[in-house]
C-alpha cells in the first residue's frame, strides 16, 4: 500500500510538470535534479546537498512572505477598521537558488490586501492576503495584535504581534512562517485630524517546510512511472529534509512611518531579514545573506 502511494505521489507530480507554470512558479524538485548531475542514482550524499539548498530556498522565501509590518504598534482603537492596499518590493539574493520557472528574478512583487479591526483590551485582530507577481501562488497571514502601552502623551506605544503565514498554490511544497513582532512607535498631531506615525521594530519569525516525494528524473515519462512490475519507477525520488520551525530562525528590523489625513493612511516601510546560517552534514556551515524590503500601503483608517 505505502508503495502503491508513492507511485501515485509520482505520476501526480509528472502530470502536474506538464502543466502550465508562469514565470515565478516554483519547481523544488530542480534542487535534487541539479545536485544528481543528470546521471545514475542520487546518493545520499547528493540529497543531504539538496536539502541544505531547499533549506536555503525556504528561510529566504520565509522572508519574502513576511517582509512588510506597514503598521504601527498603536491600535485602531476597539470600535476602528483599516483597509488597505500594499505593495511589497522585495530584493533577492544572487547566493540563494530560487527554483523558478524561468530565470529567478533580481526581486519580487508582493500586492496584497490587508484588514484590520480593533477589539477591546487594546487588542487588534487583522488578516492579510497577498500574491507572487507572475505566479500562481498566494500568502494568506493571520494576526493578532496587543498594544502594552498606547495613547499616552509622554510615553511611546509599545505593541506585540503573534501572527502566522501560509503559503498556498506551490507545488510539492509545504511552506509556513510564524512570528513574534515587538513595535515601539509615536503618534504626533499635525493638527485637526491630521497625525504622523513614526515607528520601528523587530519581529522574530520562525520558518518551518516541508517537500512531498519529488521525481529527480526529469526525463522519466508517465508511462515509465505507472505500473508494478518493477521498482524503477521509485529510483531517483523521494523527499528533503524537513525545515523545522524551532531550528530556523530569521529575525527581521523594520522602521517607517505612517500619515493619517482624515480617513485616508498613507505610510512606507524599509525591512531587512537576516537569514543567519546553518550547519550542513558533511560540509561547512552555509552562511546566508539578508533580503532586504520597501513596503508602501495606502488605505482608509476609520
Amino acid at each position: 500500500m505505502r508503495t502503491f502511494s508513492r507511485w501515485l505521489v509520482l505520476a501526480t507530480a509528472l502530470c502536474g510538470a506538464a502543466a502550465h507554470a508562469d514565470d515565478n512558479d516554483l519547481s523544488i524538485a530542480r534542487f535534487g535534479i541539479e545536485r544528481r548531475g543528470g546521471t545514475g542514482v542520487i546518493t545520499s550524499e547528493q540529497l543531504a546537498q539538496a536539502s541544505a539548498d531547499f533549506r536555503a530556498f525556504a528561510r529566504t522565501f520565509g522572508a519574502v512572505m513576511t517582509s512588510a509590518n506597514l503598521m504601527p504598534p498603536r491600535t485602531t482603537g476597539h470600535s476602528g477598521y483599516a483597509f488597505n492596499a500594499e505593495l511589497s518590493v522585495v530584493s533577492l539574493p544572487e547566493s540563494v537558488t530560487l527554483p523558478t520557472e524561468r530565470a529567478q528574478p533580481g526581486s519580487l512583487l508582493l500586492p496584497s490586501l490587508h484588514v484590520r479591526k480593533g477589539l477591546p483590551f487594546s487588542l487588534e485582530l487583522g488578516g492579510r492576503v497577498g500574491w507572487v507577481e507572475k505566479s500562481s501562488m498566494v500568502t494568506a497571514t493571520g494576526e493578532l495584535k496587543w498594544a502594552v502601552n498606547e495613547g499616552f502623551t509622554y510615553l511611546p506605544d509599545v505593541g506585540l504581534r503573534l501572527h502566522v503565514t501560509k503559503l498556498f498554490g506551490a507545488h510539492n511544497l509545504d511552506l509556513t512562517t510564524t512570528g513574534l513582532d515587538i513595535g515601539v512607535g509615536k503618534q504626533f498631531p499635525l493638527g485637526g485630524m491630521v497625525t504622523l506615525t513614526p515607528y520601528g521594530g523587530l519581529d522574530l519569525n520562525f520558518v518551518s517546510a516541508a517537500s512531498r516525494t519529488l521525481d529527480f528524473d526529469p526525463t522519466r515519462s508517465l508511462e515509465d512511472s505507472q505500473g508494478n512490475q518493477s521498482r524503477d519507477a521509485l529510483i531517483n525520488t523521494g523527499a528533503y529534509a524537513r525545515v523545522s520551525a524551532g531550528d530556523n530562525l530569521t529575525p527581521r528590523f523594520y522602521a517607517g512611518g505612517r500619515f493619517i489625513g482624515g480617513a485616508l493612511q498613507l505610510g512606507a516601510e524599509v525591512s531587512i531579514t537576516n537569514l543567519g546560517s546553518f550547519d550542513v552534514t558533511g560540509a561547512e556551515s552555509r552562511d546566508l545573506p539578508s533580503v532586504v524590503a520597501f513596503n508602501t500601503t495606502l488605505g482608509l483608517d476609520f
